[in-house]
């Protein structure tokens, strides 16, 4: 194991906390146990690892948070991903490789929708004739995760969003019963409609939504 990776899980072992483990593990549904480390605090316990002068050389990245998503407790994926965060300005276009592996293994949405928002929506900012493949390919996986990631790279992208082809992954995923893909659709229409809600508007009421999505579009039109 890489000695920065043993250095952070030693360090997050000396401030595990049982009670809150479990609390959190309930919260996922117990599918992924954790060390107890809140959220504010592990941020803290972090900036170490993660100031200019400790990270490490970005070709041992992928093997790093590669290391970290195999770890049991959810904190290491965090942790990871935010990692991989630093290096956004340094993005190649072999990257998009590791940001799918982070999102098609120990999968759930508290580390799908940083990745997809954060990681791909900055990686294809730098190569945008990467978009269509991708989306096209994660349409066309079954995987919801990446079904998910293919609505939601765009959900900051404000004015510069491409809405064909957000229109085009929606009607996509039309008639789709997956929760996870419905609220993704009314997020991202959602978080639009604060800059273009006109668009949102005439797209919700021209499309077949879900209830779901169409609420969730909608919510700051009241």
């Amino acid at each position: 194991m890489h000695p920065y990776i043993i250095t952070l899980i030693k360090e997050f072992k000396l401030n595990a906390n049982n009670k809150i483990a479990l609390e959190q593990s309930a919260y996922m549904r117990n599918q992924f146990p954790f060390f107890g480390i809140k959220t504010t605090e592990r941020r803290v316990l972090q900036q170490a690892f993660l100031a200019k002068e400790m990270l490490p050389d970005k070709k041992e990245l992928k093997a790093i948070v590669t290391e970290l998503w195999k770890q049991p407790k959810r904190e290491c994926l965090y942790f990871a991903q935010e990692l991989a965060f630093k290096y956004t300005k340094q993005v190649e276009k072999s990257d998009i490789e590791l940001y799918e592996f982070m999102v098609v293994n120990q999968s759930w949405w508290d580390t799908v929708d940083f990745i997809a928002a954060k990681l791909m929506g900055a990686y294809f900012k730098k190569f945008p004739e990467q978009k269509g493949i991708y989306v096209t390919k994660w349409l066309e996986s079954g995987n919801i995760w990446l079904q998910r990631c293919a609505l939601l790279f765009q959900l900051k992208y404000k004015k510069e969003i491409n809405t064909t082809l957000l229109s085009n992954t929606i009607n996509a995923l039309l008639g789709n019963k997956e929760f996870f893909i419905n609220k993704a659709i009314g997020w991202i229409l959602r978080e639009y409609s604060r800059t273009n809600p006109e668009w949102v508007i005439a797209f919700a009421e021209n499309t077949a939504l879900s209830t779901l999505s169409k609420k969730e579009a909608l919510r700051l039109m009241k």
